[in-house]
């Protein structure tokens, strides 16, 4: 008997503890659906436009509105600098080079603060680099595609804030489902 009330204890802590365990957990659902609230958060007080313009003819600078560049909201583009893209059109395959600082918005929407991380504002970093449209290579692949959506509106010496939400970041880190807040200057190599 006294076997079985042992038992049946470590029985009872072990669902206990599987109960508590599980309810620190979120489902997928769940955490995309913070996902969204924190880029909603992120995203109130801005202008937005859910069209590109026909004629390519952003309003650039930091007061400029975020677009929406894909459909179903996955990726927003504020442009600060642009280049024509008739005259400095990223190819396919060509290395497009990057420089950039990224901000985790489901932090910031928790807590009230962000750091930044990239390799922006520290020069003895590398440059990054993907590219073009080829999602095959790893170089390309493992910055996520809306890293490189901008560069089908504008030109490649240009400069953009990125609001991306998980699925269309960085590769290694879609499951954790964390949207960013990016600033991305892009380039050729000056060789």
């Amino acid at each position: 008997m006294k076997n079985i009330r042992t038992i049946l204890a470590l029985f009872a802590a072990l669902i206990i503890m599987a109960g508590t365990s599980c309810s620190k957990n979120k489902s997928y659902a769940q955490l995309l659906n913070e996902e969204r609230h924190a880029v909603n958060a992120y995203l109130a007080d801005k202008r937005i436009i859910n069209e590109i313009p026909e004629d390519g003819d952003f309003e650039t600078g930091t007061d400029a509105p975020f677009y929406r560049i894909d459909a179903d909201g996955n990726v927003y583009m504020q442009v600060i600098r642009a280049t024509d893209i008739d005259e400095d059109e990223a190819k396919v395959n060509e290395p497009i080079y990057f420089r950039y600082m990224r901000y985790d918005l489901l932090y910031w929407y928790e807590n009230g603060t962000w750091e930044g991380e990239g390799n922006a504002s520290e020069m003895s970093l590398s440059s990054t680099y993907f590219l073009f449209s080829n999602f095959t290579a790893a170089a390309s692949a493992q910055y996520g595609y809306g890293i490189q959506l901008p560069l089908a509106y504008i030109g490649v010496d240009s400069e953009v804030n990125l609001v991306i939400r998980s699925q269309y970041g960085n590769t290694s880190e879609i499951s954790y489902v964390r949207p960013f807040l990016y600033n991305v200057r892009y380039f050729r190599s000056k060789v």
